[in-house]
């Protein structure tokens, strides 16, 4: 029975969601559930391409990402797929009629991470868009359902939250990116003279965007308002603590945020929600 399927390819998907990232899956739970296994396709389908570029060095990345690209037509031509996280991609896309240009620039971005680029700051922008800005978009066309009016009013600020996102995991992940991957995303800036004041003006961009961002957070459904409120108190407590660091430090470590400390977050996110803060 292909209910059964469709049951499976969701669970893979919210799965690779809960392995990959607590903090989305945490705010994936403060959902309204009826859209909850949307959010879990779209970030697993998400993580899927990002994994080829990331993660798999002893194999061809660039045959594997253009397989899923392919297989991406099909699935979305054929409305089935015998992968369980294309199947639910793709069951998520024809349901809340999600742009097809939204995954194009999604696959192009993925293939700008197997080149060695040099960014400028169009490149930058680019990168971003395609990488982050673009997977707001698709959440927040499940989020708005259809309301064509709410959605173009909200989209700026759910392209502020996902470059905000972006960026703080640029900063985040800059030890690998660099060291290990051999990429560098910030434009006109050299690594090997990455120091304080280079971090400073990268914070306050990200900064400003999240306040931006936190404006169209107030505007959004009450279906999906808290959820998207405590993934952005998450990223925001990850952003502060990075701004704690010095430059040298980002780039030998790792910074992350305990689960005890997302914990923490989540219940005064939820106080903070509750007594009309948003």
């Amino acid at each position: 029975m292909k209910k059964l399927f469709d049951e499976l390819a969701y669970d893979v998907s919210k799965k690779a969601t809960q392995k990959y990232s607590t903090s989305f899956s945490l705010g994936i739970l403060a959902l309204k559930p009826a859209i909850r296994p949307a959010i879990y396709a779209i970030y697993g389908y998400v993580r899927l391409a990002d994994e080829i570029v990331d993660s798999f060095h002893d194999y061809d990345k660039e045959k594997l990402l253009n397989r899923l690209k392919i297989e991406t037509d099909n699935a979305l031509e054929e409305r089935i797929s015998l992968n369980p996280i294309l199947q639910s991609f793709q069951e998520t896309i024809h349901k809340y009629a999600i742009d097809r240009e939204l995954i194009n620039r999604f696959l192009h971005s993925m293939e700008m991470d197997l080149q060695q680029v040099e960014y400028n700051s169009d490149l930058y922008n680019e990168y971003i868009y395609g990488s982050a800005e673009v997977v707001g978009l698709m959440c927040l066309q499940v989020f708005t359902e259809g309301n064509k009016k709410q959605y173009e009013e909200l989209k700026p600020y759910a392209m502020k939250l996902g470059s905000a996102f972006q960026k703080v995991n640029f900063l985040r992940d800059l030890k690998d990116d660099y060291h290990v991957l051999g990429r560098s995303y910030f434009p006109n800036i050299e690594m090997n003279i990455f120091d304080n004041q280079v971090k400073y003006k990268i914070e306050e961009e990200i900064k400003k965007e999240f306040e931006e961002a936190l404006v169209g957070i107030k505007k959004l459904p009450s279906s999906s308002m808290f959820g998207v409120y405590l993934a952005y108190k998450y990223y925001l407590s990850l952003f502060e603590k990075i701004k704690n660091k010095s430059s040298d430090e980002i780039l030998e470590n790792r910074i992350r945020i305990p689960n005890t400390q997302k914990a923490y977050v989540a219940f005064k996110s939820y106080l903070r929600y509750k007594s009309a803060f948003l």
